[in-house]
């Protein structure tokens, strides 16, 4: 590290063309202002300040953006050296752009020469002979023989005993008897197919590279599954080579009784193994088992001694030490988490029942409406993928589009298709549900995730900081759309009217008790108990005449705020996120930085336009299903319409955007994490909202932007304490987790709220 005071110069010629801004790095003995702040520094913990000088040509655009380099982090133009691609890069700079997704997962494959040897292993295929170090006893490979060895290696014993039966197939019978013990305890123990048509030259090399690569476990079994003989030009067992094997009239006994009920139970364990993750060692195991249905048995030998393996000119099939890895939550499948892969489970169940079974013959409302809401999470991921790689894919403007019109698209499918329901049952209690899960939205991204971020993030880096200057403008642009959203909700408040119902004429006033109202009119004084203050009536003048043109007032402002945000953030003022961080922000990744690697997407832009149509087409079908079988739910399960609306229908579309905040937040990127919170806020309020009223004008939906006083004022209330908050840029644990506990005092209140009017 260099010395306090030390001036350096950066080349940035790699990553910046010839005629754009140059970049310095000035390294200083005191932090610059951390967005407003002054922050202490030291030897220790040394800053870095990106300056730059004048452009040469003034017609070219330039998006200033962070990066990290191994002394800290600098703001540049263009795609740093370290970035694995220019796609890669293209992802970095959009998650800071506002209106843009906030995306942590990679968009393209990264090289494996580049990653960890705990990540190679899990996508390498169980075919590596290891030299064993200590037993294979473990209490993985036990829970193997537990849950799924012992009842596989029965299975083989019963298919032997069918074969013996057959007396034809009974070379098949050994067979069984062997895998069985395999399939019992397959750890340490590796499948070899022998070699069809090796030389006597060629079975020499490759025993020569065999005794050099093996090395002795230690154990000198050697269990061939049947005894054959060779000869120079092939290998001929019990069944000769494998072009005689398909002549063989056992064979075709083996494929009609054995081999069937053999493939249902290993495609059954690897569906189950894939299904929990850290099994899929044993999944893949079982994959392999399956392709070994197909061989000649005579061609197939068990070894545990790699000596042994070298004297049999062969290929290892399988070889397998553990059954349990718990970094199996890293696997992805297409550029997709392997847990959210297996989530698409929840789609197909749900649209199968949902659809197939109008009548609840085989299940519940309840179920449906449980394995609906569960579908929901993966396909916002995939969305949510689409649109990010889309995105890097692309240029700035088509981003923008991109995120502007499927950003919301997740919630807004809920929404409208809620709204509809409502509208086709003449029910007001679909609309206030789909106001619950507005306001839910909101308290959830002001409060709720940037305080489990604030937890997550400073239970491991202990305090945490964050661009003062970009949280300000999000928090402008937040006090914006709060302002707009709720106006005529106010509005309707100050020229509204007490409504009161149960009102009787009184001639005494001596019986009238503190919590009775008396109202005096032309006919005499009236005794009413059940008195409310009336929102709005869209039969009376007051709503017709003031209260919708001002609604549609502000739909109409709402989304000029948000294209203001737009060009204030991203042209006019970008360098507003030249953020300024310090060293221990580690999110440079370890590797050379002169490496490039092709640029391999996960997903084509016209893959990624197809996942994203299908996706929202199955988001469409799934929140139909969600509002058809909501109804049980609102009514039978004793929980106030409010506290469901502002927590299941609010948090599960966005999910995605809670995991990649807390994700951040580990990668000490604290400003993503509430820039993720932030921006899903902004667009609540400043397109979610302007969209449904503007379905509502075009078809009558049952939907006004006019909202109860308990989610008025929690979302004002939300606002004061996040900006109160982000004060002084920088956070802990500790404030995290009182806003937390604020969110979950407002959700209490929404638990204990009664039920809507008539719902």
């Amino acid at each position: 590290m260099a010395d306090v005071g030390l001036q350096t110069s950066v080349s940035l010629e790699q990553v910046q063309p010839a005629g754009s801004t140059s970049i310095g790095v000035e390294e200083q003995d005191e932090a610059p202002p951390a967005m407003g702040q002054s922050a202490p520094a030291g030897p220790q913990s040394p800053h870095l300040r990106a300056r730059s000088h004048r452009r040469t040509h003034s017609d070219q655009p330039w998006t200033m953006f962070p990066f990290s380099t191994p002394e800290g982090f600098v703001a540049v133009n263009k795609p740093p050296s370290w970035a694995e691609n220019e796609i890669e890069a293209l992802k970095i700079a959009n998650n800071y752009r506002f209106g843009f997704k906030k995306w942590k997962s990679h968009v393209t494959a990264r090289p494996m020469e580049v990653r960890s040897d705990v990540v190679k292993e899990l996508y390498s295929e169980p075919r590596t002979v290891k030299l064993i170090k200590g037993s294979t006893i473990s209490l993985g490979n036990i829970l193997y023989s537990v849950l799924f060895g012992w009842w596989i290696a029965a299975f083989y014993f019963l298919v032997a005993g069918i074969m013996m039966l057959t007396y034809i197939g009974r070379i098949y019978a050994s067979h069984c008897f062997q895998l069985a013990k395999y399939f019992f305890w397959p750890f340490g123990k590796f499948v070899q197919k022998d070699r069809e048509g090796d030389s006597g030259e060629e079975q020499s090399l490759h025993n020569g590279s065999l005794h050099n690569s093996y090395e002795s476990f230690g154990s000198s079994e050697s269990t061939p599954l049947v005894s054959s003989t060779r000869s120079r030009n092939g290998r001929k067992g019990c069944c000769g080579t494998s072009t005689e094997y398909w002549h063989k009239p056992e064979t075709y006994i083996w494929l009609l009784l054995g081999a069937p009920l053999l493939f249902v139970i290993h495609a059954l364990v690897y569906f189950v193994c894939w299904i929990l993750v850290v099994f899929i060692p044993v999944a893949k195991v079982n994959g392999h088992a399956i392709k070994m249905l197909l061989m000649p048995p005579g061609s197939i030998r068990i070894e545990s001694d790699s000596m042994s393996a070298a004297q049999q000119p062969s290929e290892v099939i399988v070889c397998t030490y553990q059954a349990v890895n718990v970094y199996y939550y890293k696997y992805t499948v297409d550029g997709m988490n392997i847990v959210l892969v297996n989530l698409l489970l929840f789609v197909v169940l749900a649209l199968i029942l949902g659809y197939g079974d109008k009548g609840n013959h085989f299940t519940s409302p309840t179920a449906k409406f449980v394995l609906s809401l569960l579908a929901i999470i993966p396909l916002a991921y995939y969305i949510g993928l689409a649109i990010a790689s889309i995105a890097a894919q692309s240029n700035f403007a088509v981003g923008a589009v991109l995120n502007a019109t499927f950003g919301s698209v997740v919630e807004l499918t809920l929404y409208i298709t809620a709204l509809v329901k409502g509208a086709e049952h003449v029910n007001n209690c679909y609309s206030e549900l789909v106001k619950s899960a507005l306001t839910g939205t909101l308290l959830a991204t002001m409060l709720f995730i940037p305080g489990l971020c604030m937890i997550i993030g400073g239970l491991k880096h202990h305090e945490q900081y964050f661009n003062l200057r970009s949280a300000g403008v999000s928090s402008t642009l937040l006090f914006v759309s709060v302002a707009g959203a709720f106006a005529p909700t106010i509005f309707s408040k100050f020229y509204g009217s007490i409504v009161c119902s149960s009102c009787n004429n009184v001639t005494s006033w001596s019986n009238i008790n503190d919590s009775q109202l008396t109202v005096t009119g032309p006919s005499g004084s009236f005794m009413c108990s059940d008195c409310h203050q009336e929102v709005f009536d869209q039969e009376g003048t007051l709503f017709n005449e003031h209260i919708k043109p001002l609604i549609y007032t502000c739909a109409v402002l709402l989304p000029l705020a948000y294209i203001s945000g737009l060009l204030f953030t991203l042209k006019t003022h970008s360098h507003i996120y030249d953020v300024e961080k310090t060293e221990d922000n580690n999110t440079a990744p370890n590797q050379d930085h002169n490496n490039s690697h092709s640029t391999i997407a996960h997903w084509s832009r016209l893959k990624g336009v197809t996942i994203l149509l299908v996706g929202t087409v199955l988001m469409s079908l799934c929140a139909d299903l969600v509002t058809e079988n909501m109804q049980p739910i609102l009514t039978g399960s004793g929980v106030s319409q409010y506290f469901i609306g502002v927590t299941l229908l609010a948090l599960v579309p966005d999910a995605p955007e809670i995991v990649n905040g807390i994700q951040f937040a580990l990668q000490n990127n604290l400003s993503l994490s509430i820039e993720v919170g932030s921006s899903i806020a902004v667009q609540v309020c400043l397109l979610q909202m302007p969209i449904l009223v503007l379905v509502n004008a075009i078809h009558d939906i049952g939907f006004q932007l006019l909202f109860i006083d308990l989610h008025l004022w929690s979302v004002l209330f939300s606002v004061l304490v996040m900006n109160y908050i982000f004060m002084d840029g920088k956070c802990d644990y500790f404030q995290g987790s009182a806003m937390c506990i604020v969110y979950l005092i407002i959700v209490a209140m929404y638990f204990f709220a009664p039920n809507p009017e008539g719902c």
